[in-house]
């Protein structure tokens, strides 16, 4: 049987593999791997990277001792040399994201700033205008903590806490409290303003600049390759299938 295979009382041919990964949703996730086979495939690891990612992956799978690793394999009908490829992979993955991204990693963490900065802030909602600007007086003149008025007059679930809100990344709030953040100082008490329904008070407590510091520039790397990986896989989806026969399966 040439381009086909058996499962149960099915034969499924090269030319149906498509439609049923797209079918089972598995299509995106199978070019993903494709795509990094190729890209991965002149990537060595060292004896000693190998011996590590081998003693990750058998803990990983449980794989305690020769019977059981025998059994995995011939549970998922693999080779010991195919286990090996498989525990080198996330190595080989990393190698590649480091040798690709990470020499752009300030430039785009620069890029990326004003969404990765976070904030601390308190938030009172209400939509009795008057009411807005009398918590507002009190709060401003220290007749009351902005905690107390949140608690006892906010109408949005930000009551529970007090009004305090985060930290967030500047950009997550509504577009006119994360403008008004951006511009406030820690301790920056604003007059109520109209949103949408409400009349909204807020206060910036903190403001915590994004730093690039190692978890950043891993988290950047990782940004960068997924976003590559997703042009990729979206060129490749474009693209028209081959045409080829397939020998006749009795």
């Amino acid at each position: 049987m040439t381009g086909a295979f058996k499962v149960g009382e099915t034969i499924i041919t090269a030319e149906e593999l498509p439609s049923l990964l797209k079918r089972y949703q598995l299509m995106p996730l199978f070019l993903r791997e494709v795509i990094l086979d190729q890209e991965i495939a002149k990537i060595t690891c060292t004896m000693e990277e190998r011996a590590v990612a081998i003693e990750r992956f058998d803990s990983q799978h449980q794989l305690t001792s020769p019977e059981a690793k025998a059994a995995w394999l011939a549970a998922y009908d693999l080779t010991p040399e195919q286990l090996v490829e498989m525990a080198e992979r996330p190595v080989k993955v990393e190698k590649f994201k480091q040798e690709t991204w990470s020499g752009r990693v300030e430039n785009y963490f620069l890029s990326r700033k004003s969404n990765l900065d976070q904030v601390v802030y308190s938030l009172i909602r209400t939509k009795n205008p008057g009411l807005a600007q009398e918590l507002y007086f009190r709060i401003a003149e220290g007749e009351n903590s902005f905690a107390e008025v949140a608690r006892d007059h906010s109408e949005g679930p930000e009551s529970r806490s007090g009004g305090l809100l985060g930290p967030v990344p500047v950009s997550q709030p509504h577009p006119a409290i994360s403008k008004l953040l951006s511009v406030s100082q820690p301790g920056q008490l604003w007059a109520p303003r109209p949103l949408a329904e409400w009349f909204v008070i807020i206060r910036l407590e903190k403001f915590l600049p994004a730093q690039l510091d190692e978890s950043m520039r891993r988290r950047m790397v990782d940004e960068m390759f997924e976003n590559w990986l997703r042009e990729q896989i979206a060129q490749v989806s474009s693209l028209q299938p081959l045409r080829t026969s397939v020998s006749s399966v009795s």
